[in-house]
């Protein structure tokens, strides 16, 4: 019975290692397809809303310390005391706003990916199929070695294009 397992265990190991696999640049994907495209123009448009929105409260932020330096001579330790504070204050604000603004542009991201990561998935079935792989994965940096890899990257963006033309 030993035998038979053991036998069996090793065809199994066997078929799993001759398996072809796929492997897709998901990152590349997006930037290559139109719908990817205009995802990607949204969330940088948001993303550079934000940013200037910051760069005003930072320059703020600056000027208020450069005239707290010129007037530090003059000011009593209470009225430096409470200017410190005041400067404290708005730094952790911007700090709060930063962070908020990260939470709703990867919000963004996901509430805009989405739609778009469901009708790639049936294309990269269909690819997948077509090339004879037997497993694929999504890269998120390149495989340096895997034996009988396919990149169907390429062939997945042309199969959306073709599907869903705009």
């Amino acid at each position: 019975m030993k035998i038979v397992i053991g036998l069996i265990l090793t065809f199994i190991s066997a078929q799993a290692l001759a398996a072809k696999i796929g492997i897709i640049d998901m990152q590349k994907v997006i930037n290559s397809i139109k719908e990817g495209k205009s995802v990607i123009g949204t969330l940088e448009k948001s993303f550079n809303e934000k940013k200037a929105k910051l760069k005003k409260e930072e320059d703020k932020i600056i000027k208020a310390k450069e005239e707290f330096q010129k007037q530090s001579m003059v000011l009593s330790d209470q009225a430096k005391v409470k200017k410190e504070q005041e400067l404290q204050q708005m730094i952790v604000g911007i700090q709060q706003k930063t962070v908020e603004y990260q939470k709703e542009i990867q919000g963004l991201e996901q509430s805009l990916k989405k739609p778009l990561l469901d009708k790639l998935k049936p294309i990269v079935d269909e690819v997948s199929k077509k090339e004879g792989v037997d497993l694929t994965f999504e890269i998120s940096s390149p495989v340096i070695y895997a034996k009988d890899k396919v990149d169907l990257t390429d062939a997945i963006i042309k199969a959306y294009d073709a599907k869903h033309k705009k």
